[in-house]
């Protein structure tokens, strides 16, 4: 389970801080998951989940406003025993007195934004998506072709770093080398990075490391990167039936989501560079529904049948 500090988020939204808690600089939030808190303010908690960041806007100030100061108080006391780990108030509105003393009771951090609400958890949710998603590490490079995120595996010295490179200077963008990190922020979605000890490297054996960034210029790295496609690079095996048509659809397992996959044997006078660049050209093709296989696989068949019916005939 990962986590992130509450300070961060604070930093990141620039949040305004109505009451510091003692304990601010240590809160973690470790779910994606927020809480508008209508129905605790109006004093059911049944399936309440106290660990998420909770928000209240012009609604819910509104509807607690209706109420006597003491019942208000009594609210809010309930709602605050809870010990949430912060009350973010939205559209600018200040925190009401008894929130404001409840708070202090329980020692609970009150923030403010001036983002109207649905929009602000829109960004917030977001952000810990990917601040909280589940991750993993691989040997790869990770590489932005035509808009399509390629995660490039291979043995060591088989030519990946070799290959980016030649991407490069075709135009294409680097987003990592030797260490890639996956993250799964959503049901469908992978996004790669680099570490940021390693940002904007690369390294070239009889060369060493180079700079992409410097020698390239800034239009040739990215920060980050959905995976589209994976190619698995693998020295050519005489003898081994590689894939001729692509008929089959074959997809390798990431964080629990299926990646399309392709397997590429090296070999001398093969430019890997273009056929990268086909793949991934190819990849978006079949994305937006048109298989290149299966089209020449239903000429053929369309063909055949069409001598078939055209034999019967004669015989007659």
């Amino acid at each position: 389970m990962y986590s992130v500090f509450l300070s961060e988020i604070v930093r990141e939204f620039g949040l305004k801080v109505h009451y510091r808690s003692s304990d601010f600089d240590s809160v973690k939030i470790t779910t994606d998951d927020i809480i508008r808190p209508g129905l605790q303010l109006a004093g059911f908690f049944d399936y309440f989940d106290q660990d998420r960041l909770q928000i209240i806007g012009k609604v819910e100030q509104t509807y607690v406003s209706q109420f006597s100061t003491e019942e208000r108080r009594e609210n809010f006391e309930k709602y605050f025993s809870h010990k949430v780990p912060a009350l973010i108030i939205s559209r600018g509105l200040d925190p009401m007195p008894e929130c404001f003393e409840m708070a202090q009771k329980y020692d609970t951090t009150v923030l403010g934004t001036e983002e109207a609400t649905s929009a602000f958890m829109s960004d917030l949710i977001s952000y810990l998506k990917v601040a909280l998603a589940p991750r993993i590490t691989r040997h790869g490079v990770l590489v932005e072709v035509y808009g399509e995120g390629l995660l490039i595996l291979g043995e060591s010295g088989v030519g990946k770093s070799e290959t980016a490179v030649e991407l490069l200077k075709r135009g294409h963008r680097l987003i990592a080398d030797d260490a890639v990190e996956l993250k799964r922020v959503s049901n469908k979605t992978i996004v790669g990075t680099a570490p940021e000890l390693t940002r904007h490297f690369i390294e070239i054996r009889g060369i060493g490391i180079i700079d992409v960034r410097k020698i390239f210029g800034m239009g040739a790295v990215k920060m980050s990167e959905k995976i589209d496609l994976v190619v698995n690079l693998e020295h050519w095996q005489e003898g081994k039936m590689y894939e001729r048509l692509g008929l089959d659809e074959n997809f390798t397992e990431i964080l629990g989501l299926k990646i399309p996959c392709l397997e590429v044997p090296v070999k001398a006078g093969r430019n890997l560079a273009l056929i990268l660049e086909v793949a991934a050209m190819n990849n978006r093709n079949m994305k937006m529904g048109f298989n290149a296989a299966r089209e020449l696989s239903d000429r053929m068949d369309a063909q055949f049948q069409s001598v078939s019916a055209g034999n019967e005939e004669l015989d007659i």
